[in-house]
């Protein structure tokens, strides 16, 4: 059996989250998740490991190699062996599941020696995300920013595509993370589909292409509903960030700045417990490496 293949999916930020109005949006960032597909001769044993990790479930990778083989056919002749390693923190609203499972769905396509389109691999990894249970609305807006990079719009529960944005290559992201993990499974939904009317707001400005606003707005909306402090994002609008907000369901907050606003965002960042990650927008898309 030769069949092995390696893919490398980026991170993304919430510009809107999807949770409360069933839309989203979100944009693309270069931290990274590679995943190494080996196919085996073991029929229904598939064994991920996460090396970057390692005290977190692997069940997402297994689900998403079961959704590719299920796709072609092939889950009664092969299992498979995944490692995948990150740059993007896990379980902090970063979007370290969408990169996984678009990482791992493009390197099993790959080792089965097939193509799909790119909406068929971003699709099958959603589908992977409701079986492993990691996922409230499917997570697509995260999935498509991940995938193809640039700034996205997205009706999650049609599973569309609305928009897609290049966004200014001048523009750098950090993110404040605190050390405390915070599941989205374990979201109380019903009390954040209260916000519903307005984070309709904000996703209205962001269709509009006002993506900053969406996300600062969106920010303060999550924040309140879910009880976080929302003092780390508005120092950081302080300290001159274009936007700051709640990223996915927290607890990490985006802050978008421009390039002569770099020491005094991460500055304002330092004084709340937690680290400080830099990254920049990514417009590449997923590929096969």
């Amino acid at each position: 059996m030769t069949g092995k293949a390696e893919a490398i999916a980026h991170g993304a930020a919430t510009i809107v989250n999807a949770i409360a109005l069933g839309k989203g949006a979100a944009f693309g960032v270069d931290l990274w998740t590679k995943a190494e597909v080996r196919l085996t001769d073991e029929p229904n044993v598939i064994k991920g490991e996460i090396t970057s990790d390692p005290a977190e479930s692997t069940v997402l990778i297994e689900r998403t190699v079961s959704r590719v083989f299920k796709h072609f056919n092939v889950e009664k002749r092969f299992g498979a062996k995944v490692e995948t390693g990150s740059t993007i923190p896990a379980a902090r609203g970063l979007k370290s599941s969408s990169a996984a499972a678009n990482a791992v769905a493009l390197a099993t396509v790959a080792a089965l020696g097939k193509t799909l389109d790119d909406m068929e691999v971003v699709k099958l990894g959603v589908d992977a995300a409701f079986d492993a249970k990691v996922t409230v609305t499917g997570a697509f807006d995260d999935a498509c920013a991940s995938y193809l990079g640039g700034a996205v719009v997205t009706d999650n529960l049609k599973r569309k595509l609305l928009k897609r944005v290049t966004l200014p290559d001048d523009l750098t992201v950090l993110f404040h993370v605190p050390s405390k993990k915070a599941y989205t499974v374990d979201s109380d939904v019903n009390m954040l589909r209260t916000v519903k009317p307005l984070v309709e707001v904000a996703y209205n400005e962001a269709l509009k292409g006002n993506f900053w606003v969406a996300l600062s707005l969106n920010g303060v909306i999550y924040s309140s509903a879910l009880g976080y402090d929302a003092s780390v994002a508005s120092d950081a609008l302080a300290a001159g960030a274009l936007a700051a907000g709640l990223c996915g369901k927290g607890p990490a907050v985006t802050a978008v700045v421009s390039s002569d606003k770099i020491d005094s965002v991460r500055t304002a960042l330092h004084r709340h417990e937690g680290e400080v990650l830099q990254a920049r927008l990514n417009h590449e898309k997923a590929k096969v490496i």
